[in-house]
C-alpha cells in the first residue's frame, strides 16, 4: 500500500475506535498485533493492566471495554497530525476527557503504527507519564 493509503488506513481505524464497535475495530489490526505504552503509565497502573498489549483481542478489548472504565465522558481528540512514510503513520494528538474519579484529563500523545499487509501491526505509544499520573492519581 502506498503512504497515503496507510495514513488514510490509520484515520479510519481511529475513527472506529469511538464506535466501540468491536467487530470494527478488529478489522483494522492483525491477528498478532501489538500495543505497546510506557510501562507503569497510569492508565494501565489505574485499570490493573499491561503497558504491552499483544494481539487482536487484546487491544479490541482495551479500546471497547477498558478505555471507557478509565475515560468515562467528554473525550475528545484533536489531532495535530497525520504523517505516514511507507508502512509508518505517526499520529500526533491531545487527548481531552472525564475520568472515572472525576478528574479533568488532557493529554499529548504521539502514536507510531507499523502497518502489515494493509493492518496495523504494531502500536508505539508516548505520552508525558509524570502528567498522566498526577491527573489520575493526584499530586505524590
Amino acid at each position: 500500500m502506498t503512504s497515503e493509503r496507510n495514513r488514510e488506513l490509520v484515520k479510519q481505524a481511529w475513527r472506529s475506535f469511538s464506535t466501540r464497535d468491536k467487530d470494527l475495530i478488529a478489522t483494522f489490526f492483525t491477528k498478532d498485533a501489538e500495543w505497546l505504552a510506557p510501562p507503569g503509565n497510569a492508565t494501565a497502573v489505574a485499570l490493573g493492566g499491561t503497558h504491552h498489549m499483544v494481539g487482536r483481542d487484546a487491544i479490541v478489548h482495551f479500546l471497547t471495554v477498558d478505555f471507557r472504565r478509565m475515560f468515562v465522558a467528554d473525550v475528545a481528540l484533536d489531532f495535530r497530525g497525520f504523517y505516514a512514510a511507507g508502512d509508518v503513520v505517526v499520529v500526533e494528538e491531545t487527548m481531552q476527557a472525564t475520568l472515572a474519579n472525576g478528574n479533568d484529563y488532557r493529554n499529548d500523545y504521539c502514536f507510531i503504527f507499523e502497518l502489515r499487509d494493509g493492518l496495523i501491526h504494531q502500536v508505539r505509544e508516548y505520552m508525558d507519564t509524570a502528567k498522566g499520573h498526577r491527573m489520575v492519581f493526584g499530586e505524590a
